[in-house]
């Protein structure tokens, strides 16, 4: 088959060429943006699913469907090593300049330009250096005590202010939510509801691993009556096969059920496998349809493509301790498993092995679905690590 004409083409984000298995999040995703631009109350939510299920492209789905409705909408990516008020600074900055620029209720958006300018005085003077200018002086005592608790609320409702007075709404995404700290999800969570009880226009959406949910528990004990939380995970079967089978047929190709049942397998139904198997079968094939012997052939390739990049990308990032933990994990099978288990397996006692187990959860490798327990946040992980051991 010929490579240029390949659907598949995986990487971080890159929206697939069928989205299948997501239609319940797509629809709350159309009633939570109309409502809010129509002035009716709606939850803000937060995608939580394990690495690989596309919880980005399904805010980059979010991002453009607000862009549709006329939204100031912005995306931010949480890290793990840079505060959310940084990161947040410009973002706030586009949207409230280009509010600046409709006409309407001019002085509602001058105060939220000088509330934002007075936010970014704290920041630089709590988080360090931000790069960062507005040609207008900062509202003192307007968000800039250096709480964030405090302060993001009170610039969120600027923002929403100027929005409403503009008659527009803005959409606020943030993908990786997990690794915020618990004063930034508190302060998110604690300016949701602000908006929430002004009835601003405002709407927060986000994506994280499944340790969000008990991030948000920690930070405020209302965040569950808050935000919706949807869960995306491996899709069903007739999911996986329309994501599939849809784009090479829709390419005059074809694919035959022996090969289709042989890829699900392989890949569990995770969407990112899927897409990697679905480009490696199509390279491999030689004539209009894949093969079952097509998707062997094919499979050697995408471990070989997943283990340099998708795997060894995590794995690299790990400390020998952190490695070592993962791979007692990975000898116990793919989990969830208890921290006593764990323990043993390593020949250690619990307490001692605690402090690699929680960094394992600030790096987004591990999660507790339940108390005591532990698994992988990525689908497969024991495999990649039985391989490269041996």
């Amino acid at each position: 088959m010929d490579p240029l004409l390949n659907p598949f083409a995986p990487g971080a984000g890159t929206p697939p060429p069928k989205l299948a298995g997501r239609e319940e999040v797509l629809k709350k995703t159309e009633i939570t943006l109309g409502r809010v631009k129509a002035g009716k109350p709606a939850k803000s939510f937060i995608v939580v699913g394990l690495r690989g299920v596309g919880k980005t492209v399904l805010l980059g789905e979010v991002y453009s469907k607000a862009e549709s409705l006329n939204y100031c909408a912005v995306q931010i990516e949480a890290h793990e090593n840079k505060a959310l008020a940084a990161l947040l600074l410009p973002k706030l900055r586009q949207v409230l300049l280009k509010l600046d620029k409709i006409e309407k209720a001019r002085e509602v958006g001058n105060a939220a330009l000088r509330v934002l300018a007075a936010f970014a005085t704290a920041v630089r003077a709590s988080v360090g250096e931000v790069e960062f200018s507005l040609s207008v002086d900062p509202d003192r005592g307007s968000a800039d005590s250096g709480d964030l608790e405090v302060d993001l609320p009170d610039l969120l409702e600027a923002v929403g202010k100027a929005a409403k007075a503009k008659e527009t709404a803005v959409a606020l995404i943030i993908d990786e939510m997990q690794y915020l700290s618990e004063t930034e999800m508190s302060a998110l969570i604690m300016a949701a509801h602000r908006m929430q009880q002004r009835q601003l226009p405002v709407v927060l959406v986000g994506g994280g691993l499944p340790q969000i949910l008990a991030l948000a528990g920690r930070s405020k004990s209302y965040a569950e009556r808050l935000f919706d939380y949807p869960r995306v995970g491996a899709l069903e079967e007739v999911d996986a096969r329309e994501a599939l089978a849809e784009p090479i047929q829709c390419e005059g190709m074809d694919i035959t059920e022996a090969a289709v049942r042989e890829v699900i397998a392989r890949t569990e139904g995770y969407p990112y496998f899927l897409q990697t198997w679905g480009h490696f079968c199509w390279d491999v094939c030689q004539t209009d349809s894949i093969e079952l012997e097509d998707v062997k052939r094919a499979t050697e390739k995408a471990l070989d493509n997943l283990d340099e990049s998708f795997f060894r990308v995590r794995f690299d990032r790990l400390t020998t301790a952190e490695k070592d933990y993962l791979f007692a994990m990975a000898d116990l099978g793919p989990g969830p498993h208890r921290s006593g288990d764990v323990a043993a397996q390593m020949k250690r006692k619990v307490e001692s092995v605690a402090p690699t187990r929680s960094s394992l959860m600030k790096k987004g490798m591990v999660f507790s679905p339940s108390h005591g327990d532990t698994a992988f946040t990525v689908p497969m992980f024991d495999t990649y690590l039985r391989r490269v051991r041996d």
